[in-house]
């Protein structure tokens, strides 16, 4: 590395729940630029989800966030000529953000009319136990404990 490390903005925490999370999540949902049509489409996802589950959804999503959090992962490494899947710690930054973008790239994966259908549909499922971001993280978790015998040629 030959300059410092770029620091991190502070994000402003969203409008309703007023959660920096939030506006974390909303920034990964974001295509096109429009923030506040991601914005839009994430509140009715949590209308959707409030009335599926008859619980809270800003709860039940963040249930959903924590169920496909993962604890550790592989990292490829080279020794001697052969690439080892090496497992490790997963950094509490890289938690979150890797648990944000498998929800929604699963949710978008999914079936469903708007990106509100398929979000909500894919957090219930999440918040369950279920569903394709929570078999990623289940994947994740499987391959590091194959790959446990290379545990010590960690950096």
């Amino acid at each position: 590395m030959r300059k410092a490390q770029a620091k991190k903005l502070p994000l402003a925490p969203d409008p309703k729940f007023n959660d920096k999370l939030v506006t974390r999540f909303v920034n990964c949902l974001m295509w096109g630029g429009n923030k506040s049509i991601v914005l839009s489409a994430f509140y009715d996802a949590l209308d959707k989800v409030s009335k599926m589950t008859s619980e809270d959804g800003y709860e039940v999503w963040k249930r959903a966030l924590a169920n496909v959090t993962p604890a550790v992962e592989v990292r490829s490494r080279r020794i001697g000529g052969a690439t080892f899947q090496i497992p490790s710690e997963v950094r509490p930054d890289r938690k979150i953000s890797l648990s944000m973008k498998w929800l929604i790239r699963y949710s978008r994966e999914r079936n469903g009319k708007t990106i509100a259908d398929k979000l909500a549909n894919e957090i219930v499922a999440a918040s369950k136990g279920e569903g394709a971001a929570v078999k990623k993280k289940e994947d994740t978790h499987r391959m590091a404990e194959a790959n446990k015998a290379f545990a010590h040629f960690k950096v």
